[in-house]
């Protein structure tokens, strides 16, 4: 039979598949499931420092209501602050005791100290590595691209100045040059990269006049730009690569793992088909290596990858031209 087992971030994984930051990681026997049906390791979902301060504002507004009606009562009353972090680093630690699968934390922050603050109180709660959810959209036209890159790579040396535990970094592809922020965070010594955070956009209702958001499963079609950028960059880096983006069968895995990703990210396909089905993706995986001969993961890993590909260009843009070349 073949075997699945793969070394992510430093970490012995039973399989590649890894439950990505979801809804899934809200509920702790729905992360017992996907521990039975296979999963390699689960991210739990994110710790948001906006939604943070959105609480803590709320709660302060709302202990304001009234307060200046009876003012001879106000003593009366102990002052009250908002928990902040706690009640997720709490949901984690009685996770942490419930389930023996790697636990990987996800963390989004928006003020330099709150990245290693936080940082610090997950790495405490026990979970195994850490993922930065750099989840930002560029808006200020004023800000220039070193600029931003700069402050993602601040943000990254200060968590990895807190913390012992592996860090991840989850990337956008919307960097001018994709391909040297992930070298650069590499020789920071990031112990992996997440290709890619999905973006998800706002649209808007011409019968309203308003705007509208809504959260949309991914597809498989999505992989292709994160599949080419681990094509790229395997190989050429000592950070360990994963795909976070379309990966919806056993068989998108196994095109992860001939680009060269170490693991790969999944949720929409778990929550349309239910936690269960990651046992049918990795019976593709299994089955698909049995009919080759692959015994192992390292077997294949990355000789689809530029490096190893017959046809390198194939990455690059002179397979477009070739397409556009061909068509009649």
């Amino acid at each position: 039979m073949a075997d699945l087992t793969t070394k992510y971030m430093g970490l012995e994984l039973d399989s590649p598949l890894i439950v990505a930051a979801s809804s899934i990681s809200s509920y702790i026997d729905r992360i017992e499931l996907a521990e039975k049906a296979g999963a390699g390791a689960l991210v739990i979902r994110s710790l948001f420092e906006e939604q943070i301060m959105f609480d803590a504002l709320q709660l302060e507004l709302d202990l304001d209501v009234g307060s200046e009606s009876f003012p001879e009562a106000l003593s009366y009353f102990p002052e009250i602050q908002h928990g902040e972090a706690d009640e997720h680093l709490m949901w984690i630690e009685k996770t942490r005791a419930a389930v023996k699968l790697p636990l990987i934390g996800s963390l989004n922050a928006i003020t330099p100290g709150a990245w290693t603050k936080y940082a610090r109180q997950l790495e405490a709660t026990g979970i195994d590595a850490l993922e930065l959810n750099v989840y930002a959209v560029a808006t200020n036209p004023d800000k220039t691209s070193i600029e931003i890159e700069k402050d993602l790579y601040e943000v990254v040396k200060a968590v990895k100045a807190e913390v012992t535990i592996p860090v991840a970094v989850k990337l956008s592809p919307f960097y001018t040059s994709p391909l040297n922020v992930a070298r650069e965070l590499s020789a920071l010594g990031v112990n992996a990269l997440v290709l890619f955070n999905r973006f998800l956009q706002p649209d808007i209702d011409p019968q309203t006049e308003s705007l509208k958001s809504e959260m949309v499963f991914s597809t498989p079609q999505e992989m292709k730009v994160p599949l080419r950028h681990i094509a790229l960059l395997y190989g050429r880096i000592d950070s360990d690569l994963a795909i976070t983006t379309g990966v919806h069968s056993g068989l998108d895995a196994v095109k992860a793992i001939l680009s060269g990703a170490s693991a790969v990210q999944t949720a929409s396909a778990l929550l349309k088909n239910g936690i269960p089905y990651l046992s049918t993706m990795l019976r593709e995986i299994e089955g698909w290596m049995d009919e080759r001969g692959y015994e192992k993961l390292d077997d294949f890993r990355g000789k689809l990858s530029q490096r190893e590909a017959e046809d390198p260009f194939a990455f690059e843009r002179a397979q477009y031209v070739k397409l556009l070349m061909s068509q009649k």
